[in-house]
């Protein structure tokens, strides 16, 4: 199993002067989901390089088994330096794709043209494509074959208004995933927030929150070993 993870490159959180980028219980987890169920791993992000790490997501409170190993693991690190550019990807080669999100995507791979014709291109190609938490977000300019939102009339999650309101930044993102995603016409669907949801439709799979990672990417291998058989 090949697997592209697909990184923010944007670090401001709007003008309010804080820092952002991805979040890292949402690399960090999946990454090991991946890894240890034997996939190979490729990271790639609009600039390529070192994407930028929101600061808050390595904070004591926001650790994780999977984030201190992530901390702790050269091979990763050095993955982590060295993201390819997003323009010098294609879908082929890879299986599927999975988008971490944190604040950063909203700004940059929302609107990120090569972005939106890669999952495009992976969706076509009957690849399911995973997003979780803020990353969502990132297909609301992707459409699918009809020409339509790939959302539309699609059951999905992502970063609920409740969980932004409570992290105090619903009047600095540049637009709140939940309602994006119903003015898409998706169907969204939320369960309490900070809690593990995710949901299924067809090959688009999507989780709410940070807590979600890892069973968004559990859910993402078994779709692609289904696929498989």
């Amino acid at each position: 199993m090949k697997v592209l993870m697909v990184l923010t490159s944007h670090d401001e959180m709007g003008d309010t002067g804080h820092k952002t980028g991805f979040w890292l219980e949402e690399l960090a987890a999946p990454y090991y989901a991946f890894k240890d169920a034997g996939a190979e791993i490729t990271l790639a992000s609009p600039k390529g390089g070192m994407p930028p790490l929101d600061p808050t997501s390595n904070g004591e409170d926001a650790q994780t088994d999977d984030t201190r190993r992530f901390d702790n693991d050269p091979e990763a690190q050095a993955a982590l330096a060295q993201t390819l550019r997003l323009a010098d990807v294609t879908q082929d080669g890879f299986d599927t794709v999975f988008y971490p999100g944190g604040h950063g995507p909203l700004w940059d791979l929302t609107n990120d043209a090569t972005s939106v014709a890669l999952i495009e291109a992976f969706h076509a190609n009957a690849k399911p494509v995973a997003f979780v938490c803020h990353a969502p977000g990132v297909l609301r300019d992707v459409k699918g074959a009809d020409g339509a939102p790939l959302v539309q009339g699609k059951t999905v999650t992502g970063f609920s208004n409740s969980e932004e309101a409570a992290v105090g930044l619903s009047d600095v993102v540049p637009y709140l995933v939940e309602d994006m995603l119903k003015d898409r016409g998706a169907r969204y669907v939320a369960g309490p927030d900070w809690a593990s949801h995710v949901v299924e439709d067809g090959l688009l799979i999507t989780g709410q929150n940070p807590g979600s990672s890892a069973e968004t990417a559990t859910r993402l291998i078994a779709a692609v070993r289904a696929g498989a058989k």
